[in-house]
Parts: structure tokens; sequence; C-alpha cells
């Protein structure tokens, strides 16, 4: 087997060639594709809301919990640091879109909420974020989301029971 030079990579993907196990290449492939997205999807909170992704990570968290959250189960949900969650929060509060209150039931613990500026926020941010992902799968026909749906359905399983159980 002859070694090939790789391309500079543009993307992930580019470092596969032919050469390599294909569910190699379909590992990068999947990667390139969460890489163009996600990027995509950073760039247009950025200049057409002026958030960040993990503040809009954050937002979403609590828009599922209107109740709040301790911030340590921010951090365990966003699967970040205690400090990032800290940090990200004093932003979030200082813009008024956030609140953080003593835990009634834990005095070492603050739980965090939106406001209900922040939860209007958030809601044209989520709106504007659903149109951005419908469009980038705009490509593809309804059946072939559907089909895609199911077999990475499939992936997460198999990989799920595979690192489980490691």
């Amino acid at each position: 087997m002859s070694k090939k030079s790789v391309p500079a990579a543009s993307d992930t993907e580019t470092r596969a060639t032919s050469e390599h196990a294909p569910d190699l290449r379909l590992w990068l492939r999947t990667l390139a594709c969460t890489n163009l997205i996600e990027n995509h999807i950073r760039s247009r909170l950025r200049t057409e809301f002026n958030i960040t992704l993990p503040r809009f990570d954050l937002m979403a968290q609590l828009e599922r919990s209107p109740q709040g959250l301790k911030m340590g189960e921010l951090s365990k949900r966003m699967m970040v640091t205690g400090g990032n969650v800290t940090g990200i929060t004093d932003q979030l509060v200082t813009e008024g879109l956030v609140v953080r209150e003593d835990s009634p039931k834990d005095r070492r613990a603050y739980i965090v909420r939106l406001t209900p500026e922040g939860r209007r926020s958030f809601r044209k941010m989520a709106e504007a974020h659903e149109m951005w992902v419908v469009e980038l799968f705009g490509g593809m026909g309804e059946q072939q989301r559907g089909q895609l749906y199911e077999l990475l359905a499939q992936l997460k399983s198999s990989a799920a029971r595979i690192a489980g159980s490691k």
C-alpha cells in the first residue's frame, strides 16, 4: 500500500483518502458536516444577535427548565466546567437576560433562570436558529432526511452501547 499525501485540510474530511477504512471516511464526513453546520450557526448568531453559541446554549437549557437550574446542573447539561458556566452566566446577568438567585433548598447553590426579557430574546433567536437549520438541510428531500435520521439513530445506539461497555 503506497502512502499518499493528504491535501491541506479545508475540513476534516480532506484528511482521508480512498486507502483509509470506509468507517474512518464516514466518521470524518460526519464530523465535517457537523463542523460546517455549527460554524454557520455560530456566525449567524454572532452577526444577527450579537451572541455566542455557548450563551445561546445556556439560554436554551434555561428555556427548557422555566423553574431554573442550579449552576452545577447547567455545567453538566452543557458539558463544560463550572467556571465556564459562571462566566457565561455573569455576562447574561449583566445584560438582564438571566437572574441568579440563592437556592431555597441548598444555601451553597444558586438557581439561574431566564428573565422575561431573556425569554423573549431567546424565542427570537430560537426561531431564527430553526430556520437556519431547515435551510442547511434543505438540499435533501424529506425522505432522505428521514433515512438519515434513522441511520444516525442506529449509529448513536451502537456507539453508545460500545462506549458504555468500556
